[in-house]
């Protein structure tokens, strides 16, 4: 039964104001800033710390209750007349020393007895950041590890440890523990809910990385011991979410850590949905499967010191296409160093994911394939100034990548020429320099020009996707001015392998004579395709009879599901899965007209 008993007590006021202090004053930064105020809500309203337990596990507090030899041994130690005989020391013989001078008897007249009680356990876990240095002596790794720069933690136990470090450190060292308190968010189930046994949707990390099947998932609920009526309900809540997958597929370690990080953008919480990191598994496949394509591409090049060392250099024989994603890389490495100095890692993520496969592999891998597989000799010093640039790309942006993905950039980065060549090389990505910007590389100029292009690109696939034309273009643009004009005729390569066209032509006016399919670009560009010279006339006939068919097998399922969908009799009585895959079937089918019909209208 409970019993009301003395307890131990610290005075936490003074302490409390000196950590609110260290925030208000930007001394001491909490990330996200907006739990700041979970700091002065629990410091402002701070209360005397209870610090004693009643456990068997945990620090003895260092209390001691002196007596004399000739007192009862029974004497209640409790009593308020004798809180004054308890002596607190760091060890029992500095304890007897100080109770032989409050007592004024020798040493040898005195008993002592340890307070039973251990302390809370935030009051020892307050005292890590310097105690395991060798605190109270000045060690050399005190010197040397405290205070430290950043604390990571969750955000529920900002006051019960976090705070506490702050105070006793101030209190003890007069120093900030750290400097940086960076709080991840909280992990819950996709649809927020906490992760619980009873709920059957705790997420094993082991499970995601080593994958994990829906039996075993299963049968773990069943040697558990939950109640029946439990493990049937978070057994059907396991069917429903796995049905596709049949349980947690293997997705690694690098796939989980990366697809994390790109949820810190939520706020507070994670609703962590299995199938997104199944998804940045995904990503880590293309960047394998994508850099060991491009390390084809690079062939038997041999990085040399001049480049790595002098990386402005990489600029003498530039094509617009390296200019472009040397610009690309330098914003790249800018954003991705803002962006782990400020802790935003979900950004970092979408930066260096954008960089890798919108512009390494979507742009300028599909612009230098003809280069870098040419055999014309008038090609070679165009290949070898791509290759240059491809292996720079390769190198800074598994670097800026590793931090995200460990391992695939280890693999990755081990296998690129000039491995155990250069001078001054770590022998591994994790130990290697972070990468710095290169001035010389910012180019706006370069990376506008590229972005005209790629607009003429978008346009032109799109132009194709309507017409069905799946052969090699002959592609026209017309530019509304003389500079837009030097932009398309600058980068005509870049432009004719971007959209398989085994012809281009870049004018002010379009040639007479012709009936061409139009796209408009923006102010600046129009593209246009002769499809009878890209399909032939007997092609063009063909595929607008195909796509006259499918307007006149469209239109009459279109009529007939809207009538029924306007039907009130059949929406008061069919069930709503029903009625909801009668709209989705309604939408697919009238986006099809919509296509075809499009797709005439270029063609006639």
């Amino acid at each position: 039964e409970p019993m009301i008993m003395p307890q131990w007590f610290v005075n936490c006021e003074n302490m409390a104001k000196r950590a609110m202090e260290a925030v208000t004053s930007g001394e001491l930064k909490i990330l996200p800033k907006m739990h700041e105020q979970t700091w002065f809500d629990w410091l402002g309203n701070i209360r005397p710390w209870c610090v004693s337990r009643q456990l068997w596990w945990g620090h003895r507090i260092p209390a001691y209750f002196a007596s004399l030899k000739d007192e009862p041994a029974d004497m209640d130690r409790n009593d308020a007349d004798k809180k004054d005989r308890w002596i607190v020391a760091r060890s029992k013989e500095e304890a007897l020393t100080k109770a032989a001078k409050l007592l004024g008897v020798p040493e040898s007249e005195i008993v002592l007895e340890q307070d039973e009680d251990v302390l809370d356990t935030w009051f020892s876990s307050g005292l890590f950041p310097f105690s395991v240095m060798g605190w109270p002596d000045n060690t050399p790794d005190l010197r040397g590890f405290f205070p430290t720069s950043l604390l990571e933690t969750g955000l529920d136990i900002l006051f019960f440890w976090v705070a506490r470090m702050v105070m006793m450190s101030l209190q003890l060292t007069d120093q900030l523990p750290f400097k940086d308190i960076y709080l991840h968010a909280m992990v819950r189930d996709k649809d927020g809910r906490k992760m619980s046994k009873s709920l059957g949707n705790v997420i094993d990390p082991l499970e995601v990385i080593h994958g994990c099947t829906l039996k075993t998932l299963m049968d773990k609920l069943e040697g558990g011991n939950l109640a029946q009526a439990e493990v049937t309900r978070a057994q059907q809540q396991m069917t429903a979410d796995f049905a596709e997958t049949k349980g947690i597929p293997q997705c690694g370690a690098d796939s989980l850590r990366i697809g994390l990080l790109a949820y810190t953008v939520q706020g507070r919480d994670i609703n962590l949905d299995i199938k997104r990191v199944v998804g940045y598994r995904s990503f880590c496949n293309k960047l394998w499967q994508g850099t060991r394509f491009l390390l084809g591409c690079l062939g038997d090049f041999m990085p040399d010191d001049a480049m790595v060392q002098n990386p402005e250099t990489l600029l003498t024989h530039a094509a617009p296409r390296d200019l472009f994603i040397l610009s690309r890389l330098n914003d790249t490495i800018v954003a991705c160093t803002t962006c782990l100095e400020r802790y935003e890692f979900g950004k970092c993520v979408q930066t260096i994911q954008n960089f890798f496969l919108s512009n390494l592999c979507a742009v300028y891998l599909e612009a230098i394939k003809p280069l870098v597989y040419s055999t014309k000799a008038e090609d070679a010093p165009k290949a070898e100034q791509a290759r240059k640039t491809l292996w720079t790309c390769l190198n800074v942006g598994l670097k800026l990548l590793h931090p995200l993905c460990p391992f695939v950039t280890e693999e990755l980065w081990q296998r690129l020429p000039g491995r155990g060549v250069l001078s001054g090389e770590k022998g591994s990505i994790m130990v290697s320099s972070w990468p710095l910007p290169c001035e010389a590389w910012n180019n706006t100029r370069a990376t506008n020009n590229m972005n005209a292009v790629l607009e003429c690109v978008e346009a032109s696939r799109s132009l194709k996707s309507e017409l069905k034309i799946t052969k090699p273009i002959d592609l026209i643009v017309v530019c509304s001015n003389e500079a837009s004009m030097d932009v398309v005729r600058q980068q005509e390569d870049d432009l004719a392998g971007l959209v398989m066209a085994k012809s281009i032509t870049v004018g002010l006016e379009l040639p007479d004579g012709k009936n061409y399919s139009m796209r408009l670009v923006n102010d600046s560009y129009k593209v246009y395709i002769d499809a009878a010279a890209s399909m032939g006339a007997g092609g063009v006939e063909k595929q607008i009879k195909k796509l006259e068919k499918d307007v006149k097998m469209l239109t009459p399922l279109i009529t007939k599901l809207e009538a029924k969908l306007t039907n009130e009799k059949y929406l008061s009585k069919a069930k709503p899965d029903a009625i909801e895959k009668d709209r989705a079937t309604l939408a697919e089918y009238s986006g099809k007209r919509a296509e075809a019909v499009k797709a005439l209208a270029a063609m006639k």
